[in-house]
């Protein structure tokens, strides 16, 4: 009962009735439309505010512990061994061919930032506090999939290996100079110099108006998910049923993990959080780059057309209950 509950809040929140919006407009064709530069500023606001926010929370109070450093390791080797999972039920399910399998599957091993910025407003909602470490796991674990993948791909598919120069200018630029990444580990490192006195001088920009663009810019991922759908009608059961149930696998790697380390309920939510998303920003960027031989018209559609929309609306909530029901109270 209570995780029904826990679902129908979720999913009758502003934030998810926009998403549902957005979705709804899409599917009708209407010409609302959220502007590229105003989804860009809300996408920057939103990892400022989560990086700020996670700095302040550890600022005078938390030291590299032994359980901040086995989080960030676990985050780690679960972004780098997840994409070999993947690929592996992948070839054993689908026809797809190793490029785009690997494409794939290193979408699996990465996170979803949005996912996660989703969850943190979903525990505030419930009054759940959390790490504030937690946001520099999830910038550490943007990277190690899009390794794993290409290593899948460059043994699976030799000829892929000729795009190593291209792969070298990506993974030494375009993977550690992300914008999104310097600017959450930047207002991170900030937040944590600065404590709740930098808060009490920005809090009226990042604290108060914060729900409100989350809500702008779930509209604006709805529209992008209903232009992605589309391509779903060429997927087979097999295909689908993985953005369903590897999501799952990755929670139930997640929790298992943070029930090791001892994290209480809401950090290894979040932690369970970013190991059932699917990235759908940095990794296909990495993989159109570096492995042009892979389809986005699979690999797109899956993370953000499947995955994404079940991880907001029903996956948080189940995260959630399996989170209170293993892990200590925060």
């Amino acid at each position: 009962m209570e995780f029904l509950t826990a679902i129908s809040n979720n999913l009758l929140s502003p934030a998810m009735l926009f998403f549902a919006l957005g979705i709804a407009a899409g599917f009708v064709k209407s010409d609302l439309e959220v502007p590229e530069s105003i989804s860009r500023y809300l996408s920057l606001y939103l990892m400022m505010a989560i990086g700020f926010k996670g700095g302040v929370a550890i600022a005078g109070t938390e030291s590299i512990s032994a359980e901040i450093i086995y989080t960030v390791l676990a985050g780690i080797v679960i972004g780098f061994v997840q994409p070999f999972v993947s690929y592996g039920l992948l070839k054993k399910t689908t026809s797809l061919d190793s490029p785009t399998a690997a494409a794939v599957a290193a979408h699996y091993g990465s996170i979803s930032m949005v996912t996660f910025v989703t969850a943190t407003s979903f525990l505030k909602a419930h009054e759940v506090v959390y790490a504030g470490y937690i946001v520099a796991v999830l910038a550490l674990m943007e990277a190690p999939a899009i390794f794993s993948g290409l290593f899948i791909a460059h043994r699976a598919a030799p000829e892929t290996r000729s795009h190593e120069q291209e792969e070298r200018r990506l993974i030494s630029h375009d993977i550690f100079t992300n914008g999104a990444i310097l600017l959450l580990l930047g207002a991170f490192l900030i937040g944590w110099i600065t404590g709740e006195p930098g808060m009490k001088q920005v809090g009226g920009f990042l604290r108060e108006p914060f729900h409100g663009i989350l809500c702008l810019f779930l509209l604006d991922m709805g529209l992008m998910v209903a232009k992605n759908l589309q391509p779903l009608r060429h997927f087979t059961f097999s295909l689908i049923a993985f953005g369903i149930y590897m999501p799952v696998i990755g929670a139930l790697t997640g929790l298992a993990a943070s029930a090791l380390i001892g994290l209480d309920i809401g950090t290894g939510m979040l932690f369970t959080v970013l190991c059932a998303s699917a990235s759908y920003i940095a990794v296909p960027a990495a993989m159109r780059l570096a492995l042009p031989e892979a389809s986005p018209t699979v690999y797109v559609p899956m993370s953000l057309a499947i995955t994404f929309p079940l991880n907001v609306t029903l996956g948080i909530p189940f995260y959630f209950e399996l989170a209170k029901a293993i892990l200590p109270p925060s």
